[in-house]
């Protein structure tokens, strides 16, 4: 559930389904617009992004999402793509020619060049001319939420291959405003802030614009000072609920670097607005850091920095000054669009990215043969006068492990009863790969495979143990899974779902 400002509640599926609406609606119209032809929801292949470090439940419920919105359907799957935002910035960033990179230092130009002026010619060279196959880098993509970083190598025909789970964190540049409101509430106090956003929610939305716009601007290259518009709102509430003025409270607050204009402006000079980003910085570097220092990735000779708050130019010199000495960092000109256009390449090739790294072990609980001295006692069970281990973990695939495009795990499972019309099946994951138990500490149930077989009471003839075999695919952006009736060669319709544990 999300809650509003004003209290009330509503559920996150809802909200995120009539946002997708939105976009699908105006795409649709826009393209319709420019073509001078109807297109339909049916016409188009959809593709949304997300980050990569977000597990299968959040990824299922972006599709559940987009399928109350009116995109795609759990009939039609295939329509709709999820990419993961590194992967789907490394392949339009491959395609770019240097000129349409950001240069290491900002070049002034004269507004008008002189008539005597050659204008420089533009390098078209493209960046997919230096990385050639085996050479690796890194993609750094710092977004608003989260900032994830993935390595990947690249294969011959254009193919890529990840050489690092994906990892990262909640270090986008929501942390750059929470040190803004926190400089607030040390301002004017954290119970004023609070009312005021409760009670002035306009005026509170107006005010974080406003800093946006400054955050945006910043620049370690200039040292003229930002200012920030204080809404109106917020300064006669202050009043109202002070009885003093606000310039009174920044003057009482006493930071040098922090002043007040008297065109209503809460004046930060460029120290002020760097002690704002730099926890943020410093969390970004650390996971950077954390990656290059893993043993078994070696050799990275580029970084590609992406994402919405990668057009920082804080942010940009800093990681160049941080790690140019190491590598070369690449930053596109329009790096804010840069996953937007790689979700467009990626639809049209889902296949470019042939290897990924599973981020946990998955598996599920199963009856094995019991083996004294192996098995614990308290987990042996007696069945038909046969000794049987309970709740072992039966690996599909462990945390680390490379997992080829279309690579599956393939398992049989037997109805518990004849004509049974259904079989669920637990699924757990866990981040260690040496567990032996679905009840080892660390192993939770994250969701249930859910086998159709309904369609028995319609079929003779079928064996009294009916053997149904399950292929889960772990090589792709989410996992499928699809089964097939063994002893009548026919699918068995099958759900996984990583939402209602």
């Amino acid at each position: 559930m999300l809650e509003a400002s004003n209290g009330k509640t509503m559920p996150a599926l809802t909200i995120f389904s009539h946002a997708l609406r939105f976009f699908k609606e105006h795409a649709l119209q826009e393209l319709s617009d420019q073509s001078s032809t109807k297109i339909l929801n049916e016409d188009v292949r959809w593709v949304i992004t997300v980050p990569a470090i977000w597990k299968a439940p959040a990824k299922q419920f972006m599709r559940q999402a987009a399928y109350d919105a009116g995109i795609s359907s759990s009939e039609y799957p295939d329509q709709l793509l999820i990419a993961l935002e590194p992967e789907a910035a490394s392949i339009y960033v491959r395609r770019l020619r240097l000129y349409q990179l950001v240069p290491e230092k900002p070049t002034r130009r004269p507004l008008t060049p002189r008539k005597d002026t050659v204008p420089e010619p533009m390098n078209m060279d493209k960046v997919s001319d230096d990385i050639g196959p085996g050479a690796r880098y890194m993609l750094v993509d710092c977004g608003g939420g989260t900032v994830d970083i993935t390595v990947h190598e690249m294969e011959s025909h254009g193919r890529l291959k990840e050489l690092y789970k994906a990892t990262g964190g909640p270090y986008g540049s929501v942390g750059v405003e929470l040190e803004f409101e926190k400089l607030l509430d040390s301002i004017f106090g954290s119970e004023f802030i609070e009312a005021f956003r409760h009670k002035r929610p306009a005026g509170w939305v107006d005010l974080m614009i406003a800093f946006e716009s400054r955050k945006r601007a910043a620049t370690p290259y200039k040292n003229n000072a930002l200012n920030v518009s204080l809404p109106f709102s917020f300064i006669d509430y202050y009043k109202k609920k002070k009885g003093s003025q606000v310039e009174s409270a920044i003057r009482k607050y006493g930071d040098k670097d922090i002043r007040w204009s008297s065109q209503g402006m809460l004046r930060l000079m460029p120290d002020a607005m760097r002690r704002l980003f730099v926890p943020t910085l410093e969390k970004i570097r650390a996971a950077i850091g954390d990656v290059l220092n893993t043993p078994y990735v070696k050799d990275i000779d580029y970084m590609f920095l992406v994402g919405g708050f990668a057009e920082s130019q804080v942010l940009q010199l800093e990681l160049r000054r941080e790690f140019g000495h190491l590598l070369k960092v690449i930053i596109p000109q329009d790096v804010s669009l840069t996953i937007l256009k790689g979700a467009v390449c990626y639809g049209l090739d889902p296949t470019v990215v042939s290897l990924r790294w599973s981020r946990l072990t998955y598996g599920v609980g199963v009856l094995n043969r019991f083996v004294s001295g192996k098995h614990p006692k308290k987990k042996l069970v007696k069945k038909d006068g046969m000794e049987w281990c309970t709740d072992v973990f039966d690996k599909y695939v462990t945390i680390n492990q490379p997992v080829g495009l279309g690579d599956s795990s393939l398992r049989s499972y037997t109805p518990a009863k004849s004509g049974q019309k259904s079989s669920i099946i637990n699924i757990y994951c866990t981040d260690c790969s040496d567990v032996q138990f679905i009840t080892d500490k660390g192993v939770k149930k994250v969701g249930t495979l859910c086998l159709d077989l309904s369609d028995a009471q319609y079929q003779q003839n079928l064996p009294r143990r009916r053997e149904i075999q399950t292929r889960m695919v772990f090589g792709d952006t989410e996992i499928k899974v699809s089964a097939l009736d063994v002893s009548t060669g026919k699918c068995v319709r099958c759900t996984i779902d990583f939402l209602n544990k």
